[in-house]
């Protein structure tokens, strides 16, 4: 997968790198994901863009730490041949702040947290929803926290630790 990174109002940093590794991961898991035609872009931006992006796409008047935007549906996600012209996959949009306020409540550092976002905007990108059943949302965390391990990154749904739930999804 192709990634387009676009960074403006976070601190500098290897975000470019921690976003190639959580799609990199992710499609290791997700082999609908594991397709070079796709792309993606990455917005990594202020609290305040994110506020604008969500009220007009969501109709949330509110910062949220992560946004999603597919543009493929499942269906023809998993039957994309291998051979091709790129195809976009869909757009996810990270909040400075409200991602910053969260690994500081968690006590982790802020390039896992957003690790932990990307992978859930891609598992998003990729037709997976946590808020169509209880049983979705099972699935969907038991993806994230196999993808994260295999970072060896930390289960962000364990019950010892406080982790703010993921809010912001389309």
């Amino acid at each position: 997968m192709q990634l387009y990174i676009d960074v403006e109002g976070w601190p500098e940093g290897e975000w470019d790198a921690v976003a190639n590794r959580a799609a990199s991961a992710t499609a290791k898991v997700e082999p609908a994901l594991d397709n070079s035609r796709l792309t993606a872009s990455i917005l990594f931006a202020a609290d305040i863009e994110i506020h604008a992006l969500n009220r007009e796409w969501r109709g949330k008047d509110q910062a949220t730490n992560v946004l999603s935007f597919p543009m493929l549906e499942r269906n023809s996600l998993v039957s994309l041949p291998a051979d091709g012209p790129p195809e976009m996959l869909g757009d996810i949009a990270l909040g400075y702040e409200t991602c910053q306020r969260e690994a500081d409540e968690k006590g982790i550092p802020l390039a896992d947290h957003a690790a932990h976002l990307l992978i859930h905007g891609l598992l998003h990108l990729a037709g997976h929803d946590h808020e169509t059943s209880p049983a979705d949302a099972v699935a969907m965390e038991a993806l994230e926290t196999k993808i994260l391990a295999s970072m060896g990154l930390a289960d962000p749904y364990d019950e010892n630790a406080a982790d703010p739930p993921v809010t912001g999804v389309q």
